[in-house]
Formats: structure tokens, C-alpha cells, sequence
């Protein structure tokens, strides 16, 4: 069999407790299901960074943010940082993107030799934070409560607009892929902005959830004074002081995001029969994952930012030609993608191996274990110093130089409202963690490089902002003089060529 063709479908901020082998039962998610019976699942995956920018150049790049300084949704991404799209493209595939990759700096392609949609954020410098200016709130763009109290229903919203068009350019490439005009084996990445915030779906999704029992967190809002430290600074960041949040408005936004979850599928459940219309499927890698998760109201926390499970754990499934469908127990991290899709392409390994912390899946599937543990790093908005986190077995210690050490037992407390780092019956367990931290992290140093970064993009943004403004966001360019039918063409050639299949 030639080469495999791969597909790619990101979505943004899906929580990886929803999904303990596929999606959980409640979900109606019937397409996703189907392609969970046939895949191989990865229960305990987690996002290398749980923000939209850092999760997603570390997944690209199989690189943790501290090595791609990626720090946070303003930090650029940059050229000569690797990718999967190098990598596969490389090796002789045609790499395309239809969606958001949350790219920031003037190159907007990172190895795709095409880009069918423009992104859904800005990609200057406008969203950085500052550690010069510990607690301040920069209004007009960090996350705030108003998801919450204004989640409900619309027909179409900004992101609604965004996912459909993603979708439709998506299948649109599938169609114009299956016509073989090109002979390379294809990788189509294709990115959805949903089930990320606000909480607003249509009503049809809606009114799928209207009894659901699963619409009250399984912890409830814990009083900010009994907080951890850096669940009060999100607190704050989220300008929780300014919103009363209700029973009601809980419900509403988690029905709202289980909504968004059965929109998802919807879209998908199209995008993978246009690839089996175009007898394309059988030769095809699918994988399914998200860039990080979202509380949903567990312990009063909303969104990502933090290394609980519900913004750190993310799902993770596998689809490929001669792979058997499994669950996989085994903690893994997105960065262990690059090297998986390299695998799965026949490329040789040693040479993906300088430029990725990951680690090939495809021994798991065998029953092997990843050979170290997972790490996550965090250096964004509502953190005043990095955060760093270690899962391995059981276990997850998390560190803040600001702060006291965190260390749960997953199996015995999955909701992590136990933390056992005071604890004398674990306190070797605790030193073997922070003995591993010190070893993988210089924390002075990490907390330096990104005040720094933090400190020259404030001096480049205001700069570029003052005078004549060239954007770098994409902008998709079509030739119309290419397309559909033209005086150069001739329409008898030009009406084969578009058709699959031919002859039927």
C-alpha cells in the first residue's frame, strides 16, 4: 500500500474527562463514536501548554513552549521552529490547513504549502501579558465571565461563521484531492474553533441537552479563600469580583459547550463521508484531537490556564490503516503527535528525533510505555511566574516558584481536591518529583526568558501600531482566473477533470 494520506481534525478546548474512551455516553456524538470504535484511544492525553497558542506550536512542533518560546496567544511563532507540515511536506506531501492554527507573527503558513481560511485570532503582538505589572487586567482582551452569564442560543455567531466555513473549505479540498490531479500523498489539517467559549449554540444542538443530567459540575465553586494560589490568580484574571454566577448560568453554559460538542460532530461526521464518498478512507490516517480543555465550572473554574484535568487533559484518538482499535491507559502529550504522524509516514525517525521532546504513539499500541513522563509548561495570562507540571503513573506534581508544591493522586482523587504535597506519608514522593523538576527545569532562567519576550514584543507592538499598520494575519488568496470555467480552458477538459469519479 502507497503511503498514507492524513487527516488531521483539532478542535479547541474540548475537556479530556469527557472523553474516557471516546465520547462519554451523554455526548450525542454519534460520528465521533463510530470513529472511536475504530481507533485507538489515549485516555490520559494531555496538552503540552493548556492555552490556544503555546498548545498549539508545541503539538506542531513536538516541542515544549519553554524550547519553541511560545510562551502565551501574543508570542511569536517561529520559521525556523520544524513542524509536522515540514516534516510530512518534506518527505513529498502535499500539507494543506483549512482552519485556525492561532499562528502570531508574519509567517502564517509553518510547513502548509496551502492555507484555505484565514485565522480566527490576530497574529501581532497585542495579546501579551506583562510580568512587570503582576494582577493588572487588560480589559479588551483577557477572558472575563461574561461566557458564562451570556451563554444560550443563536442561529449564528462569530465563531459559528468561522467553524462553518472551515468545514465547507475542508470537504471542498477533499473533493478537489480525490480528482488525482496530484500524485503526492496529502495531509489536511482541519481546525475548528468550537467548543472554546462563549457558550452560545444553535438550537438544535440546544435542545439535544434539555435534561441532561450532567449539566452541575461534579465539584462545585470552591469559596475564593480556600483556593490554591493560582486558582485565585484566575480568578482575578477572570474578573470574578464584577459577574454572579448562578446555578442557572452554570447549567446554561455547559449545555451550551455540550451543544458545541454535538455541532462538532455534525461537521466532522460530514468532512469523513465526503473522505469515504471519495473513496479515499481506506488509505487515510484520522486523528482526532483538541489543543486543551475547558473547567466547566469545576471548582468554580472556567476555560484553561490551569493543570487540573479539565483544562490539561485533552482527548486523543487515532485512526489508521493496519491499527487495531485499543484504549491506551498510558499518560501521553500532543507533542508526542509530530513523531507519530512521522512514524505513521514511513519517515525515518532519527531524523525527527533533534527536533521533538515527544515520543512515537505507536509503541503504546503495542502495550509498551512512553519512555519518561508527561510534562506541561504554562507562562501566560493569570500566572505572575511560570508553572510547570509533571504526570507520571498516578501522580501529577505541579510547581510554581511562587508557590506551594501541588501533588494529587489521580486514582484515588480524581478531582484532585486532595493535595498530598503536606503530607509526611508522601513526602519521598514529593522530593523524587521536585529532584525531577530541578533536573528538567531551570526555573530562574525560564522566568527570565519569558519577561523578556514579554518586554520586546511590548516595545515591537506599540511601535508597529503607531503609523501606516501592515497586518500579518492570512489572508487566502484565490486566482479567479483559475477557477470553474475560463476562456484560456477548454470546457470539454475542464468539465472531465472536475468529475469523480469519472465513467459512472
Amino acid at each position: 500500500m502507497s503511503r498514507p494520506n492524513i487527516l488531521i481534525i483539532m478542535v479547541d478546548q474540548a475537556n479530556g474527562t469527557l472523553f474516557p474512551d471516546g465520547p462519554a455516553d451523554f455526548l450525542h456524538m454519534p460520528h465521533l463514536k463510530a470513529l472511536a470504535e475504530r481507533s485507538t484511544r489515549f485516555q490520559n492525553s494531555y496538552t503540552a501548554s493548556p492555552l490556544c497558542a503555546p498548545g498549539r506550536a508545541s503539538f506542531m512542533s513536538g516541542q515544549l513552549p519553554s524550547r519553541t518560546r511560545v510562551y502565551d496567544n501574543a508570542a511569536e511563532f517561529q520559521s525556523a521552529i520544524p513542524t509536522y507540515a515540514h516534516h510530512l511536506r518534506k518527505a513529498g506531501y502535499h500539507t494543506c490547513l483549512s482552519g485556525k492554527m492561532h499562528f502570531v507573527g508574519p509567517d502564517q503558513l509553518h510547513g502548509f504549502e496551502e492555507r484555505l481560511t484565514t485565522d480566527v485570532y490576530p497574529a501581532d503582538f497585542g495579546w501579551t501579558p506583562d510580568y512587570r505589572k503582576p494582577g493588572e487586567r487588560i480589559d479588551w482582551w483577557y477572558h472575563n465571565l461574561g461566557s458564562v452569564t451570556g451563554a444560550g442560543v443563536a442561529e449564528i455567531s462569530n465563531q459559528m461563521e468561522y467553524d462553518d466555513e472551515v468545514a465547507f473549505f475542508a470537504e471542498q479540498k477533499l473533493f478537489q484531492l480525490s480528482r488525482g490531479h496530484d500524485d503526492r500523498p496529502w495531509a489536511l489539517t482541519v481546525s475548528f474553533t468550537h467548543p472554546h467559549d462563549p457558550y452560545v449554540a444553535r438550537r438544535k444542538y440546544w435542545d439535544l441537552y434539555e435534561n441532561c443530567e450532567h449539566l452541575e459540575p461534579v465539584t462545585g465553586a470552591i469559596p475564593f479563600e480556600d483556593q490554591d494560589a493560582h486558582s485565585q490568580r484566575l480568578y482575578q484574571a477572570n474578573d470574578y469580583t464584577k459577574f454572579d454566577i448562578l446555578s442557572e448560568n452554570v447549567r446554561r453554559s455547559r449545555r451550551g459547550y455540550f451543544a458545541n460538542l454535538s455541532y462538532l460532530d455534525e461537521k466532522i461526521g460530514s468532512i469523513l463521508d465526503v473522505l469515504k464518498r471519495t473513496r479515499m478512507d481506506e488509505n487515510t490516517v484520522i486523528a482526532f484531537v483538541s489543543d486543551h480543555g475547558d473547567m466547566l465550572g469545576e471548582r468554580g473554574l472556567w476555560f484553561k490556564m490551569s493543570f487540573f484535568e479539565g483544562s490539561a487533559r485533552v482527548p486523543l484518538m487515532i485512526s489508521a490503516p493496519g491499527l487495531e482499535p485499543r484504549l491506551v491507559h498510558s499518560p501521553v502529550s500532543t507533542i508526542d503527535m509530530t513523531p507519530t504522524l512521522c512514524d505513521l509516514a514511513g519517515i525515518d525517525m532519527g531524523a525527527i528525533k533533534p527536533w521533538t521532546d515527544g515520543h512515537s504513539l505507536l509503541p503504546l499500541v503495542n502495550g509498551h510505555e512512553r519512555p519518561e513522563p508527561v510534562y506541561m509548561e504554562y507562562a501566560a495570562e493569570g500566572s505572575y511566574a511560570p508553572l510547570v507540571s509533571i504526570r507520571e503513573g498516578k501522580w501529577k506534581f505541579n510547581h510554581c516558584e511562587l508557590d506551594p508544591p501541588q501533588l494529587f493522586d489521580l486514582e484515588s482523587d480524581p478531582q484532585e481536591m486532595t493535595n498530598l504535597a503536606g503530607d509526611p506519608a508522601h513526602a519521598e514522593t514529593l522530593k523524587g518529583f521536585q529532584a525531577q523538576m530541578r533536573a528538567k527545569w531551570d526555573m530562574a532562567r525560564y522566568d527570565a526568558e519569558v519577561r523578556e519576550s514579554q518586554a520586546r514584543r511590548w516595545v515591537v507592538y506599540d511601535a508597529l501600531r503607531n503609523g501606516a499598520y501592515y497586518p500579518w494575519d492570512y489572508q487566502p488568496l484565490q486566482k479567479a482566473s483559475e477557477r470553474y470555467m475560463r476562456n484560456h480552458m477548454d470546457l470539454n477538459v475542464v468539465e472531465e477533470n472536475a468529475r469523480f469519479p469519472r465513467g459512472e
